[in-house]
């Protein structure tokens, strides 16, 4: 039997892998709700899925106003930084590679989740109508956000590359900007969230800046080869709504690309063929994702590296459930069922308890 696409190793003299399955960015929501210092039990929950090419952690808060929900890790004070540090040496230890997502939730979050119960912030003051949000105190209507400022923005770009170098201080490999799901800086970017007339707003120059100034305030942190980004074009989750998907990724992408970024990371979901149409335009390393309601299965990722569109491929809800999703892979071996009601929050139930696969014994 040919061996899967997904088991090749993968070098580009920036990223050096020994297969091309990447372990997709997922909250888990089991941080110290106060200090947001990571939960005793990560540092193994990570070591575990240490086979994955690399592991892009979950989302990592860049300041105390961009944490949405319970139980979300930060990565801003000396102790989260320690806290981290017991993660990735645990991951390098176990022969893996792991990058930090740094994340700022806009609008996706309420006071009762901010500290001194402030509003959240936003590119513009408009409402999440049409869904809930989980909060301490259960689900809660979402409320008007208040729009930043410019200096607030302004701040907030600082906040990014702040966090990019506690990453780096924490022994992380990298660092993956989240622009993707609808949160802060895809509100900058679409249309019906940026509503501004500074200059983070108005043309879609305007509108681009905000994610521009994120990567580059990062990648002049830490270095390109350390930086990725990841995108979700034409994701209405969030109640994000994108007139011209393709005019404002084909411009994001053509503006980045020079950078040398470690990789670009694209979520496909929507009408719009992300990856066919941005893979033409990327010179670098480009790892796909889907976002559907069933996990994606080990052949639609083989599909997607056979056809050219990327790279690597990302796994999300089947490396919850299989910490050795590789091995799993190459021995064409059952997978482990995701219990959905302990994906968030909890202890070692559904975050460490997850069997990996046991070799038949020979003779």
């Amino acid at each position: 039997m040919t061996a899967s696409p997904l088991l090749r190793s993968y070098d580009d003299g920036r990223l050096s892998l020994p297969n091309r399955i990447v372990m997709a960015p997922m909250t888990r929501g089991r941080a110290d709700d106060v200090s947001a210092v990571p939960h005793p039990l990560t540092r193994e929950y990570y070591a575990q899925r240490a086979g994955a090419g690399l592991i892009v952690t979950e989302g990592l808060w860049a300041d105390p106003l961009g944490k949405g929900g319970p139980g979300i890790p930060g990565l801003v004070t000396d102790a989260h930084v320690a806290g981290w540090r017991e993660v990735t040496d645990a991951v390098h230890a176990a022969g893996g590679r792991i990058f930090a997502q740094l994340w700022h939730v806009g609008r996706m979050t309420h006071p009762v989740t901010l500290p001194d119960g402030e509003l959240p912030l936003a590119p513009s003051p408009v409402r999440i109508e049409h869904q809930q949000i989980f909060t301490k105190d259960g689900w809660l209507d979402h409320v008007t956000p208040r729009a930043m400022t410019t200096a607030e923005a302004e701040a907030t770009i600082a906040a990014f590359a702040a966090e990019a170098r506690n990453a780096v201080r924490a022994g992380f490999d990298g660092v993956e900007v989240h622009g993707a799901n609808g949160y802060l800086v895809q509100q900058f970017l679409a249309e019906n969230t940026n509503r501004r007339t500074d200059r983070f707003g108005g043309s879609l120059t305007r509108r681009l800046r905000f994610a521009v100034e994120v990567v580059e305030a990062v990648v002049a942190e830490v270095g390109a080869e350390r930086v990725g980004l990841r995108i979700s074009p034409d994701n209405p989750e969030n109640e994000i709504a994108e007139e011209d998907a393709q005019g404002t990724y084909r411009t994001l992408v053509d503006t980045l690309a020079p950078l040398g970024l470690a990789y670009l990371h694209i979520i496909e979901r929507g009408a719009y063929p992300a990856l066919a149409d941005l893979r033409p335009r990327w010179p670098g390393t480009l790892i796909a994702n889907f976002n559907g309601p069933q996990p994606t299965t080990r052949e639609a990722g083989e599909k997607v590296l056979n056809a050219g569109l990327a790279d690597l491929f990302s796994y999300g809800r089947l490396f919850i459930a299989n910490p050795d999703l590789p091995t799993r892979f190459a021995a064409d071996a059952p997978l482990n069922p995701i219990r959905e009601n302990l994906i968030y929050g909890g202890d070692a139930e559904g975050y460490t308890d997850y069997p990996a696969l046991t070799p038949t014994p020979v003779g």
